[in-house]
């Protein structure tokens, strides 16, 4: 198992790029399935987790390759296995995105249930549900056994505005027979990219970036070329980062529409960002202070379904928190086991109350020291990544894989910006 040794107390300097995104990436993946022709996608993220969903194409019967540095080239037109291995599902949860495309291209799926992080209860009902609504019939013995006769378009008004079920709702939906239409839909960045992407192949999808879909099935989708949508966790990760240590740092390759409630959120914490066209700018030297609300009332960020601040984003949210003069509560709606990674920070010297699993409250700024710490999934290595920089001395972290699930090459990038941050076989 590898770890990450980090010297922390020293200010991040210089330009990076935005990776492509983890979570756009991932579902288009799945989606290539639906085409007949070869697929070529730019800007792939190199993580763990594009490599588990290329092992899982490739196992069902694809050709991918790397073809080049971030591009990669998958031809699904001789898949024709539609069960998934075990071994592989168990390793992402996105595995289950292959429910959807399998469905609709051959008429069954069998997928085991899936992997991913431990954050809380992450339920499949919002899947399943709109599965049958769309004609699936579904046996559960062990494995999801998903088999139709015919995907017909229906009305879904989803019970939760579930990312990865609103993925697979539409997914399916593009080859089913008529007109579906999805209600209650997520329409994150990442969705907002798969919709995109099929509508390239020749889907017919109305209403992209709404939480009502439109969705025409057609008889296929074609090949063609797609570029991955920039990762907007990751911008506002390398924000968090430069703002905490005091450094000056340009992020490229940037949507700046993609930031419309994280720019905000910071702003409570007292970090400015300068956004541009296609970058944003992390300018030196700031004091962080949080913001009271009128009143001089503790402030609140707190997560949501997008245009809300994003979920993944609380844990980086905590740490930037723990850095500024002032109290806020941070209020993780989502899932009930993500904020549990704050007793390491506690460990460091952070000053942090567990309210109870879904909310914190947070008085900076702390002085931080090296710990020895484990990863327990990618935000929240992520955050603890932060708060090592932060930290005086030095300090290990272990369980690095799961980091390396979300972030591209993240300690040879940080190396670039200044930080001292080695990758050690423990």
């Amino acid at each position: 198992m590898q770890s990450f040794v980090i010297e922390g107390g020293r200010p991040l300097q210089g330009t990076v790029r935005a990776a492509g995104n983890k979570n756009g990436a991932l579902p288009i993946l799945a989606a290539t399935v639906l085409a007949t022709e070869p697929v070529v996608l730019s800007n792939v993220p190199r993580i763990r987790d594009v490599e588990t969903m290329l092992e899982i194409l490739a196992d069902l019967g694809a050709t991918v390759s790397w073809s080049g540095a971030n591009e990669v080239t998958v031809d699904a037109a001789e898949v024709s296995k539609t069960a998934l291995a075990p071994g592989l599902s168990r390793e992402i949860r996105a595995s289950f995105l292959f429910a959807g495309p399998l469905l609709a291209r051959f008429g069954r799926a069998t997928v085991p249930p899936p992997g991913g992080d431990v954050i809380g209860r992450r339920r499949l009902d919002t899947h399943i549900h709109a599965f049958m609504e769309l004609g699936v019939d579904v046996d559960l013995n062990g494995a999801y056994d998903l088999r139709t006769d015919g995907l017909r378009g229906t009305r879904l008004f989803l019970d939760e505005a579930s990312v990865m079920g609103t993925e697979n709702a539409v997914m399916a939906a593009v080859l089913a027979d008529g007109e579906t239409v999805v209600g209650h839909a997520a329409c994150e960045p990442h969705i907002q990219d798969l919709c995109h992407f099929l509508v390239e192949l020749g889907a017919q999808i109305e209403g992209i970036g709404s939480n009502v879909l439109h969705i025409r099935g057609v008889d296929e989708l074609r090949g063609g070329t797609h570029r991955i949508r920039p990762e907007h966790v990751e911008v506002a990760s390398f924000a968090a980062l430069a703002a905490t240590t005091g450094g000056e740092v340009t992020i490229e390759d940037v949507e700046p529409d993609d930031l419309i409630s994280i720019v905000p959120a910071f702003r409570k914490l007292g970090i400015q960002l300068e956004v541009g066209e296609t970058s944003v700018r992390v300018p030196p030297n700031q004091k962080l202070r949080v913001v009271d609300d009128l009143g001089d009332q503790i402030p609140k960020i707190e997560s949501g379904i997008w245009p809300a601040f994003p979920a993944d984003l609380t844990s980086i949210a905590v740490v930037a928190a723990t850095q500024a003069h002032g109290t806020v509560l941070v209020f993780e709606k989502m899932f009930e086991s993500r904020l549990f990674f704050v007793d390491k920070l506690v460990s460091m010297g952070a000053r942090i109350i567990l309210c109870d699993p879904h909310r914190v409250v947070v008085t900076g700024p702390a002085r931080l020291y090296g710990q020895r710490l484990e990863s327990p999934d990618i935000r929240a290595g992520m955050a603890m990544v932060i708060a090592s920089l932060c930290a005086e001395g030095r300090s290990t972290i272990g369980n690095v894989g799961q980091i390396d699930r979300g972030y591209e090459r993240i300690d040879e990038r940080l190396r670039e910006l200044g930080a001292s941050i080695e990758r050690a076989e423990l």
